[in-house]
């Protein structure tokens, strides 16, 4: 993938000077899914970003006048023509629609250039604001698993699973979505 350009942000694979911002997002992850991910240094941030660029699956999403980064968006294909979805913002830019705005160009990408014919996202029972962002974009709940997967463990040790929402949408129903 090249670069895509919205009103307000360019998404556009990692680049090295990405590694301070991607600090500031992946640092304190706000929900449990992104633990893995979590990192606390300048020179994590360093080595995810070089893994990040070695991995066309994700790009960066970054704010068209200043080229700061503020997130991240990724897919994983599914043969022959479905992609799950993804994505993960930095918390100072919640509530301004770049979340929306970027992941609708995302879809549109997959959708178009890619060829898909279904998309898919897991969200946790517990993250509102993806479930919103989902919603909003004209996914359709497809199902919901109990104790699905778990990223953490309970004070006890044990493992902590979470309950996860699975939410979808066909070429044919975004194509009819923005033909209104």
């Amino acid at each position: 993938m090249d670069k895509i350009e919205t009103n307000r942000l360019i998404l556009r694979p990692f680049r090295d000077e990405d590694a301070p911002g991607m600090l500031a997002y992946l640092s304190q992850p706000r929900v449990n899914c992104f633990l893995d991910d979590q990192i606390s240094t300048l020179e994590e941030a360093v080595a995810k970003v070089q893994k990040r660029k070695a991995d066309h699956s994700y790009m960066a999403v970054c704010l068209k006048e200043s080229q700061l980064i503020i997130g991240e968006l990724f897919y994983l294909k599914d043969e022959p023509d479905t992609y799950s979805i993804g994505w993960n913002f930095h918390a100072s830019y919640e509530g301004k629609g770049y979340a929306r705005e970027s992941a609708e160009a995302l879809l549109s990408y997959l959708f178009v250039n890619q060829g898909a014919r279904r998309l898919y996202a897991y969200v946790e029972d517990d993250n509102d604001r993806s479930q919103t962002l989902c919603e909003r974009l004209g996914m359709r709940k497809e199902g919901f698993f109990l104790e699905f997967v778990s990223f953490t463990t309970n004070e006890d040790g044990t493992l902590k699973y979470e309950n996860t929402y699975q939410y979808a949408l066909l070429k044919k129903e975004w194509e009819q979505y923005h033909s209104k």
